[in-house]
């Protein structure tokens, strides 16, 4: 089923943020931007398609055309969290759907936990001025300077009262880090050959819940590092409970080895991405690994990079993308072989070859599951307005 809406450029938020409203009902969650005016604003549809509201109309900021306002629903279906504002000043928006009113305090927030309240995030705005998006290295443009490593990292975000707080600095990451020394020598290194003022871009950013919302994923580093800077990649995946007492390094990705793209599986104990082959072979798979950094393993050679799920209802029936002009299909893969049982091929760009950073001319399909595993929708490009399409299992 195609999902579109008139005269507007829609996606649904990211695939580790279920779209589907808990409360059962099928209605859709949804953002839509007018291309004429570049203002955004959040939708909710019916399961037929058709809109029952829309609501939060602001600028949209370049991070709209890959995960739209971060839209999310709270787990009773009654307020909806999105963000406006912009990447330097962000501001997150609670809005009761029964009476419109909307708590609004300045931070980031990329999507409510599936548990509700407090929210945790990072700064999206650094992840950009970083060179996200556009591999552009921008100091300036980021909301507070990397080197003050004190100042950003993980808050606690609350609306009642309204309050955004620094509970965890990249700092004290940094402090507590199991390669700490490895990475003060890869600083000392920039800093001789770029001058004592620099340091390795390091940040805390992508907070990803489990479903159950007891544990959520974080990365540590600098994820999109510009190369003319000469940085060595620097990620690493750490996995907490929702109070911080137990925060584990689930996966190192940095440096010679590769990966992209973790999220949690249905049963909230293990993580699903790309990562290192662990036969030695170069380079990455399809992979698993528990929470506390146990039990990685290759799920398949598949190896594009793209956005992994595992259904909640089939065991077996895993699902991914494929990132590149070449590949544009929506992949279905089985656990116990590895193989691809089915690809569904989906428009993900205008124009002869894909273009670069994020903007109205592409889109990432972002496969995911509805609650019951019976539903999964995913981002199109088929016109210059991108459209949803549902593929029902």
């Amino acid at each position: 089923m195609i999902t579109s809406v008139k005269d507007r450029w829609c996606l649904h938020s990211y695939y580790t943020l279920c779209p589907y409203a808990p409360d059962g009902s099928g209605r859709l969650l949804l953002a839509g931007a007018d291309l004429a005016t570049n203002q955004g604003e959040v939708l909710i549809l019916a399961p037929d398609g058709e809109e029952l509201d829309r609501f939060g109309k602001h600028p949209v900021t370049p991070s709209f055309w890959h995960t739209a306002c971060w839209q999310s629903w709270s787990p009773d279906s009654r307020f909806v969290y999105y963000q406006a504002g912009t990447l330097q000043a962000p501001i997150t928006v609670r809005r009761e759907l029964a009476t419109g009113a909307e708590i609004r305090l300045a931070g980031d927030l990329e999507g409510i936990p599936p548990s509700g309240e407090p929210g945790i995030s990072c700064s999206h705005g650094l992840l950009y001025a970083a060179g996200y998006g556009d591999n552009k290295w921008k100091p300036d443009e980021a909301p507070v300077p990397f080197l003050e490593r004190r100042r950003h990292g993980m808050s606690e975000v609350r609306f009642d009262p309204p309050a955004e707080k620094l509970i965890l600095s990249t700092q004290d990451i940094l402090d507590r880090h199991p390669e700490r020394d490895r990475l003060l020598a890869a600083e000392k290194d920039l800093q001789g050959r770029l001058g004592a003022q620099e340091g390795l871009t390091l940040m805390t950013y992508c907070v990803r819940w489990n479903r159950q919302g007891t544990r959520f994923l974080f990365y540590f580093g600098n994820h999109c590092v510009v190369r003319a800077r000469g940085e060595p990649r620097v990620a690493y995946i750490f996995t907490a409970d929702r109070d911080l007492t137990d925060i584990r390094l689930a996966l190192d990705i940095s440096f010679d080895r590769r990966g992209v793209h973790w999220g949690w599986q249905p049963d909230g104990e293990m993580l699903i991405g790309y990562g290192p082959r662990p036969d030695g072979q170069p380079g990455t798979c399809l992979a698993e690994v528990r929470w506390d950094g146990t039990d990685y393993r290759m799920l398949s050679e598949h190896d594009s990079g793209g956005h992994p799920s595992a259904s909640p209802r089939d065991h077996d029936l895993l699902v991914s993308d494929h990132d590149g002009p070449a590949h544009d299909n929506v992949v279905f893969i089985s656990r116990r072989s590895g193989e691809i049982l089915e690809r569904v091929p989906l428009p993900k760009f205008i124009g002869d070859r894909e273009p670069r950073g994020r903007n109205p001319l592409r889109v990432c399909h972002h496969p995911v599951f509805n609650l019951t595993g019976d539903r999964l929708l995913c981002n199109s490009l088929p016109n210059q307005f991108a459209t949803p399409v549902e593929i029902q299992l």
